[in-house]
């Protein structure tokens, strides 16, 4: 969706670039060829405007990878990643980092455990939800039942891809709104929507919302019970975009993944705490029963035989080379080390905001490395709109929404810890945050609501506000 604004017809053009007048059209194809060193500059200077990468935290999306991730990423985006026969060894890249998710998630057999690259989380959901759905779809017709009237569970805190994938896909969505203090799916929530027809249970390793962890253990356990009385056998999709590169390496104790059995599937983003530009993801299943055979596609039309389960085909391998190399670079114990760096960040930052005095914390970085806080009860003249905005001032961009049914009500601002986001910076932060509290506090009354928030990009409803970085 693109934002309305006036705006002159034409672009501007430094005199400087072109010795002759050089009308370019904004919204249109220029009569003619550019040069190639007018055209770079025109685009940079446009670019010049967007914020600083390292200074958003409103993104779990990457915003630095090494020089040499770089110069790999380089020399290997004019490859086409579905083109497996053309580039095997590319290819084979791909299959070992889904062969190292099912490692580090747990999979029994690892080389028996289907997988694929996807162009970021929100795809990988899809091709979750599909298998959850055609499954189900496969054994009532066996049993010679219905197949009308599928639902998937989860909470309201799901990222906006799910909804889309009930949406496109005709399942009916089955949200569980939050009541009070709990802001994520619970086990007993869980169950008491379930039913015959449900497809699966999607639950999330790291809310959009607050950076929580859902209980999967807890989850998987009910559905257990569930199976005992009803006889229902229901899945469970674990979106760990966030947790399923977090929860490995700083909460090795936590069961929540291929280690329960009821769990089916799994996607992480590897453009998030997967430490690569976006756009990748991937999702993996725990065993091929998981993944119906009637979901693979051949087609033999680029070179061999290839069979295929994506919704997007052609794509750069460039994203995938970089994964491999982040495996490799950091190994188990390398990601260990950023994480927890991140999620330390995220602690101390939280203990300080909370020391300012205006600030209620809702989440301290102590699952993703996110902080999510809103204004204390007694603070009236000013919002959390209005706190955005002023950090905005400075370069920061820190994300102001409402929550979901039933809590919309309750207005946050949240911050994401990324690699890069150094205590050094979140010193920075800090003083920028002290410092626009007195301007702020002089004021009779907000300026700013959710109607009108300092950091919309325009989105639609359905994505409850949450910036469009977030859900990425």
């Amino acid at each position: 969706m693109t934002l309305s604004r006036p705006r002159r017809p034409d672009l501007s053009v430094n005199p400087i670039f072109t010795r002759a007048p050089l009308r370019i059209p904004r919204d249109r194809f220029p009569a003619g060829e550019l040069d190639p060193a007018v055209a770079y500059q025109v685009v940079h200077d446009e670019l010049m405007l967007d914020g600083n990468p390292r200074l958003n935290l409103a993104t779990f999306v990457t915003t630095w990878m090494e020089p040499q991730a770089d110069r790999l990423m380089d020399e290997s985006r004019d490859k086409n990643l579905i083109d497996k026969d053309e580039y095997p060894h590319t290819a084979d890249l791909e299959s070992r980092c889904v062969r190292m998710l099912a490692d580090l998630w747990h999979a029994s057999d690892i080389d028996d455990a289907p997988g694929t690259s996807t162009t970021g989380s929100s795809e990988a959901c899809m091709l979750g939800g599909l298998a959850l759905k055609r499954r189900w779809q496969n054994a009532r017709r066996a049993a010679g039942k219905p197949t009308g009237r599928p639902n998937i569970v989860m909470g309201s805190n799901v990222q906006v891809c799910w909804e889309k994938f009930a949406n496109y896909w005709d399942v009916e969505p089955r949200l569980v709104p939050m009541e009070g203090e709990r802001f994520h799916l619970t086990a007993e929530e869980a169950v008491a929507r379930c039913d015959e027809n449900t497809i699966g249970v999607a639950t999330i390793l790291g809310s959009t919302f607050d950076g929580s962890y859902e209980p999967v253990l807890d989850i998987c356990t009910a559905l257990d019970r569930l199976q005992e009385r009803s006889g229902w056998d229901i899945p469970v999709h674990v979106d760990a975009a966030g947790g399923g590169m977090i929860a490995p390496f700083c909460d090795p104790e936590l069961v929540w993944d291929f280690r329960l059995p009821r769990v089916a599937s799994i996607n992480t983003s590897g453009h998030k705490y997967g430490l690569v530009y976006p756009g990748v993801g991937w999702v993996v299943w725990r065993d091929p029963d998981a993944l119906p055979s009637d979901l693979m596609l051949n087609v033999n039309y680029l070179g061999s035989q290839l069979p295929t389960f994506t919704l997007n085909f052609s794509r750069p391998g460039s994203q995938v080379v970089a994964q491999y190399y982040n495996f490799l670079r950091l190994g188990f114990e390398g990601y260990r080390r950023v994480q927890q760096y991140s999620r330390e960040v995220a602690r101390a930052l939280a203990i300080s905001i909370g020391e300012l005095g205006p600030f209620q914390m809702l989440t301290r970085g102590d699952e993703l490395p996110v902080v999510a806080f809103t204004l204390a009860q007694d603070v009236t003249n000013y919002s959390v709109f209005d706190v955005s905005s002023a950090l905005r001032e400075q370069g920061w961009l820190v994300p102001a929404y409402t929550f979901p049914d039933n809590r919309t009500d309750l207005a946050v601002l949240r911050i994401v810890v990324r690699n890069g986001f150094t205590h050094d910076l979140a010193d920075q932060f800090l003083r920028d945050l002290r410092d626009a509290l007195p301007l702020l506090q002089g004021q009779p009354a907000p300026l700013r609501g959710p109607e009108a928030g300092s950091f919309s990009h325009g989105i639609g409803s359905s994505d409850q506000a949450v910036p469009q970085e977030a859900r990425s």
